[in-house]
């Protein structure tokens, strides 16, 4: 019976400490929360997926050089009338050969025919390499969309990853105030009951109370929403969104003791993505030109033939045109041009340079605003610093005087509504330390994104 007990305890304290494990995840840090983007963010999977497609695109644009031989067999029935004199076939009208006779015979002929033709485009002066040159291009442009997606995906991951840490410490400080608030109130009841203070200053430290806790509703909503997105792209649930808390201790120590290298290092993805549509762009030009030129031919055919009819043009048994009685060879080089193909160059080519000038407008222009967003972020770095250096200031004056308010207020010396202008003013100078602090962050975030020199940014994570 005692084993049994001590067994059940066991199970019953195994369940506890699992279902513990369950409610409180591990913190997870920045750089495995990048990784797990990486590997499970769904815009990522299907633009991997269109890389494929232009991977797969090259080798057919590839096999484009590869000729056509044709393997082409048919058993026939049917009369044997014809009239000499040429004409278009257009694909529909049955070939008769021979067969000239001056009344029509309507005695049935059999017949058979088998070919096997050969026909290869070897050279098109340039067309082929123009056309694979242009599919390598367009497999470039994929891949630069891909790193930008990533990039975007990465800069999405770091910024959200900061936003929580901010929701944390936004929401430690409002603890702190439904604490004080719920001090306050504490105080005006035992006030109230010795007949200190008047009810009124009981209804009005209710309020404040009840304010600051629907506050604190607002940010935990801020935050769980916020966790559901980054659970849409990282493969794991919401509650497992736990940031590492002690990495914004870290990043706040090693960013005001170690001075980042904020000079620009590497070409920023979206230029790449850009300069790659205007590379692609002048490739097909060149594809346009050359798609216009003369193609040349190898063609060649061996054929064989039987009929039921004979050299003198009798009708015999149907069975006599079964088999091959007459076989042939053709081998021949042909070229193709259609002269009035030059306008129609002309006219292609015209909309296809319009679009690589647009394409290169669209560089310009990408290339203005990156430089522009890193002139502001330095800026926004510099104001930011400042900032930073000054509100603590404010914070510690803050604090003190509602201190003394408080104090002031338990000995009958002043009211209940400095009292709350006291309180408030404390806990907006939190609030704007905080903000503070993770604008600086972010300015710097901004920075390092738009240099694209995020690592020894990320380093200060470690």
């Amino acid at each position: 019976m005692l084993k049994q007990l001590l067994l059940l305890g066991h199970s019953m304290l195994f369940s506890v400490l699992l279902s513990y494990g369950q409610q409180k995840p591990n913190p997870i840090s920045l750089q495995q929360l990048l990784q797990l983007v990486k590997r499970h963010a769904p815009s990522l999977q299907t633009d991997a997926a269109s890389l494929a497609i232009k991977e797969e695109q090259i080798k057919k644009t590839a096999n484009n050089r590869s000729p056509d031989l044709e393997l082409s067999y048919q058993a026939d029935l049917g009369s044997n009338n014809n009239v000499a004199g040429p004409y278009f076939g257009f694909g529909i009208v049955p070939t008769n050969n021979r067969g000239v006779r001056e009344n029509n015979q309507y005695r049935p002929v059999s017949s058979n025919l088998g070919i096997a033709a050969f026909q290869w485009e070897f050279s098109n002066f340039g067309a082929y390499n123009a056309q694979k040159a242009l599919a390598q291009g367009d497999l470039t442009v994929e891949t630069n969309k891909f790193m930008q997606a990533q990039f975007d995906l990465q800069s999405f991951a770091i910024y959200s990853y900061l936003q929580l840490l901010k929701f944390n410490d936004l929401l430690t400080i409002q603890q702190r105030s439904i604490e004080r608030n719920a001090e306050i109130h504490r105080s005006i009841l035992a006030l109230a009951k010795s007949g200190v203070r008047a009810g009124v200053d009981t209804c009005m430290a209710e309020a404040e109370l009840s304010r600051a806790r629907l506050q604190r509703i607002a940010l935990a909503n801020q935050e769980k929403q916020l966790k559901i997105r980054i659970a849409a792209v990282s493969g794991l649930q919401p509650e497992q969104v736990i940031p590492d808390t002690a990495a914004e201790h870290t990043l706040f120590q090693r960013v005001n003791d170690i001075s980042l290298n904020l000079q620009a290092k590497n070409q920023h993805p979206l230029i790449n993505y850009y300069q790659s549509i205007v590379d692609n762009q002048r490739l097909k030009e060149d594809w346009v030109r050359k798609s216009y030129r003369p193609k040349l031919f190898l063609s060649a055919a061996l054929w064989g033939r039987a009929s039921s009819i004979d050299s003198q043009d009798q009708f015999l048994t149907l069975y006599q045109g079964i088999g091959m009685q007459r076989g042939n060879y053709l081998v021949g080089i042909g070229i193709n041009y259609n002269l009035f193909d030059r306008r129609r160059q002309k006219l292609d080519l015209a909309v296809t340079k319009q679009q690589t000038t647009h394409a290169a407008r669209k560089l310009e222009e990408e290339q203005v605003n990156l430089k522009t967003n890193i002139l502001q972020a330095k800026a926004e770095v510099d104001a930011s610093e400042e900032r930073l250096e000054e509100i603590p200031r404010q914070v510690k004056a803050a604090n003190a005087a509602y201190r003394q308010k408080f104090s002031l207020y338990k000995n009958g010396l002043t009211d209940i509504v400095e009292l709350n202008v006291a309180q408030n003013m404390l806990y907006r100078a939190e609030i704007d330390y905080v903000t503070a602090k993770y604008n600086y962050y972010l300015s710097l975030f901004h920075l390092v994104i738009a240099q694209n020199n995020v690592d020894p940014f990320l380093h200060l994570f470690n």
